[in-house]
């Protein structure tokens, strides 16, 4: 074989007696791999940052990526394409009020929503969310088997009041696109009643909305990839997992990679 027969049995050593150096590495592969097969939509940071908030076993983002490139291992991800056409009726506009990249200091300050539709075992879903922007978590959120059901917008904005309760004399700016619903009487009618002010995107500019356009595409990355959803019996039931787990326990390259429910408890917890 061409090696010195002192490196071999040095090879030989190190296979019947590893090192702490090696042991530690084989656990950290044993994770990495664990963790990859969960969740594999993601990539060496986010499963490395996941790995510490649930085991709290600390990696560097460099030896995560060193492990997952010894491993093979890389973030899987599903496209999909968009689709809809412009309503040729005239519907009630907003200005954009988050133009200027305001930065929100607390809850409930400045919320976004969308809707995102989605085939899954076979059946056509709509899902309306509505995320606030201080810490990246959905607040509200509503799920509709119908084409073009209005009601999932409307019954996640009643959730969405309802939990306002707690912040009624505080101003929120509620941003969407320029949709129907969106743009209807009905749904805007008593936004000021709760102290909310109504911001729009501009047609055929989803950027204006990019954090929650990006919050959908990753979404949907996830439900297939990682939780089934394709395969799954129950799907209102494992949409209700799925945002109990985004909010609760997927860490946030936004948040310094800790979770939405955590990052807002920090922040009662300097209030107070």
């Amino acid at each position: 074989m061409h090696i010195n027969r002192s490196s071999f049995y040095k090879w030989l050593k190190r296979r019947s007696d590893p090192s702490i150096r090696e042991i530690n590495r084989i656990d950290a592969c044993r994770l990495f791999d664990e963790y990859h097969n969960k969740f594999p939509s993601h990539g060496y940071r986010w499963l490395n940052s996941f790995i510490r908030e649930e085991l709290g076993v600390v990696f560097s983002d460099n030896y995560s990526h060193k492990i997952c490139k010894f491993l093979g291992i890389k973030s899987e991800s599903k496209h999909f394409k968009r689709r809809g056409k412009k309503s040729s009726r005239e519907l009630k506009c907003f200005p954009n009020f988050i133009l200027a990249e305001l930065n929100p200091l607390r809850p409930f300050q400045l919320v976004v929503s969308d809707m995102t539709a989605f085939w899954a075992n076979k059946h056509y879903y709509e899902l309306t969310l509505f995320m606030d922007l201080f810490n990246n978590e959905i607040i509200s959120y509503s799920l509709s088997n119908k084409k073009g059901d209005p009601f999932t917008y409307h019954y996640a904005l009643l959730d969405l009041i309802s939990k306002k309760e707690e912040y009624k004399d505080l101003e929120l700016i509620l941003h969407t696109d320029q949709g129907s619903v969106y743009s209807s009487k009905k749904f805007n009618e008593s936004l000021h009643l709760y102290n909310i002010i109504h911001s729009m995107s501009k047609p055929g500019k989803p950027t204006e909305n990019g954090a929650m356009e990006s919050i959908n595409g990753w979404i949907k990355e996830e439900l297939f990839i990682d939780f089934k959803i394709n395969s799954c019996a129950d799907i209102p039931k494992q949409i209700d997992d799925y945002i109990y787990f985004f909010n609760n326990k997927r860490p946030q390259a936004a948040l310094k990679y800790i979770t939405p429910a955590k990052f807002r408890k920090l922040y009662y917890n300097k209030e107070d």
